[in-house]
């Protein structure tokens, strides 16, 4: 069983998934809808609505109970009601292997302003000193190039490519496998 503690960087707040949060996740979803739709695989049509975001938050807290994953969703420190993105670490797996998988999200309206790097920090960090992980992993299509800088900026590094790797979209998407280890 994980512990899913809270998370505090210089600017943010970032809070374990709850059921109580899901009214914040959706009003992220809905706010980020366009943009996130040409970055992510296609979600299912109730995708979008309140009983789907509680059942999500429900589904990332039990995930969290068995040791499989967390996911942090983001709030700026003068706005503790307003998510502003999430950040996970996805298929942990134990053993001797101690790797997952990141994946985060940003609002579109705080792009480039240092707030997704300041929380994959926190949630990296907390994956190699909290969790006791070897291994993270991102993957990422190469025309994203504002994920891949962010993964660039929070030290992590390209470790080869992976055609038709993931479906976004409806379409099989090359994708770069970057990696950060926790003697770096």
């Amino acid at each position: 069983m994980l512990k899913m503690p809270v998370l505090e960087t210089r600017r943010m707040i970032l809070r374990p998934a709850s059921p109580a949060l899901a009214d914040a996740a959706l009003a992220f979803y809905r706010r980020n809808a366009a943009r996130l739709r040409e970055v992510e695989p296609q979600a299912p049509e109730e995708f979008l609505t309140l009983s789907f975001q509680r059942r999500m938050q429900r589904q990332d807290r039990a995930a969290a109970r068995r040791g499989e994953g967390v996911r942090f969703w983001m709030f700026r420190k003068e706005d503790s009601g307003t998510a502003v993105g999430c950040v996970a670490l996805n298929s942990i797996v134990w053993g001797a292997f101690r790797s997952c998988f990141l994946a985060y999200k940003t609002d579109g309206a705080l792009l480039r302003q240092g707030y997704g790097s300041e929380a994959v920090n926190a949630v990296v960090d907390f994956a190699f000193h909290g969790l006791g992980l070897h291994r993270v992993e991102a993957n990422i299509m190469p025309r994203n190039q504002a994920s891949l800088a962010l993964a660039r900026a929070c030290g992590f590094r390209e470790e080869g490519r992976s055609p038709a790797y993931l479906q976004i979209n409806g379409i099989w998407e090359e994708h770069i496998h970057m990696v950060k280890l926790n003697e770096e």
